[in-house]
């Protein structure tokens, strides 16, 4: 009786489990196809070839991807990783495009630096960008609108719109410091065995009121608190850093010098536009609850104010 359990066991593991990982489409191509040999082709027809339903709501959208990003970890942190396993049984290019998706999730680290660091600097008045007369600042702006340039090339190539383009950045923002960051978190919690794995679903019941809001091209607020504080933190922290920067900047003479650090702010806070409108202006179901916003001001409030102290401390 033993033996014939063991074998089952071993049976629905390589069949039914063979992976270990949310992502076995990742895994399908990666392991049991490009590094057995076969070859892929771009397969793009006039006709759609799949008819399905996409998420419509911001809790079913980082879920989903929280689940995603969590198994492209598990990937990275296994045998499977492809700067390792792919090598040998791939082309360079191949390697480097698996690995790309492979570590891409680990970028919640600089983004979050990205938003709150520069700000920091920039409410206490110091500039950790060069200014704009400065010739290597010329290399900063090359970088940034060289790559925004290549995403609206892309979004406008396909069909899309100058609008799609901006909801794509939103969407991109918000994913990378809510859902990159658990996601990360869960598959090392997992790797450590501090938590089981478990599989998470989205919501395919579909709700008019979220209908009618995705319609109008809408955020639909409703989701946890750990999704959705990150984001509102994160605004608060830019729109403060953006007014107390642009003052002292302007009262001080030094715009040139924080002109940077002001536009990068400027630019997040224009992103995070619907998340302001959230807290401030909707009143319907959607809106983000008072007792986020609260709390969100609190812990903005709390960074805001150790970080400043931080800072006069290694001033002087």
């Amino acid at each position: 009786m033993r033996r014939k359990v063991n074998v089952q066991i071993s049976y629905w593991l390589q069949v039914g489990f063979l992976y270990l990982s949310l992502v076995e489409d990742y895994f399908t191509g990666l392991v049991n196809l490009h590094c057995k040999g076969w070859k892929s082709v771009y397969c793009d027809p006039v006709r759609p070839a799949f008819l399905g339903a996409g998420t419509t709501n911001l809790n079913d959208v980082l879920v989903q991807f929280t689940r995603w990003i969590s198994g492209l970890v598990e990937v990275t942190l296994s045998r499977f990783c492809p700067l390792i396993y792919g090598p040998k049984k791939m082309s360079a290019l191949q390697t480097m495009c698996y690995g790309e998706q492979a570590f891409f999730p680990f970028y919640f680290l600089p983004l979050w630096c990205f938003a709150t660091i520069p700000q920091l600097c920039l409410l206490n008045g110091i500039a950790v960008y060069p200014e704009a007369s400065n010739w290597f600042f010329m290399v900063f702006s090359f970088v940034f609108l060289s790559s925004l340039s290549k995403h609206i090339q892309e979004v406008l190539s396909t069909g899309g719109s100058m609008r799609s383009w901006i909801n794509e950045q939103r969407m991109w923002m918000i994913k990378s410091v809510t859902s990159n960051l658990y996601g990360s978190l869960d598959a090392i919690m997992k790797r450590l065995g501090m938590r089981e794995a478990k599989f998470m679903t989205t919501n395919k019941v579909i709700d008019d009121e979220q209908t009618r809001l995705y319609q109008m091209g809408k955020i639909d607020f409703q989701t946890s608190i750990m999704l959705l504080a990150p984001l509102v933190i994160l605004t608060i922290i830019n729109v403060v850093s953006f007014v107390g920067g642009v003052t002292r900047a302007m009262v001080a003479g030094k715009f040139s010098d924080m002109f940077t650090q002001v536009f990068l702010s400027l630019f997040i806070v224009t992103m995070g536009y619907p998340v302001i409108e959230g807290m401030i202006l909707r009143k319907d179901k959607g809106r983000i609850p008072p007792s986020v916003t609260i709390l969100s001001v609190l812990v903005s409030t709390i960074f805001l104010s150790l970080g400043s102290l931080l800072l006069s401390v290694f001033r002087k």
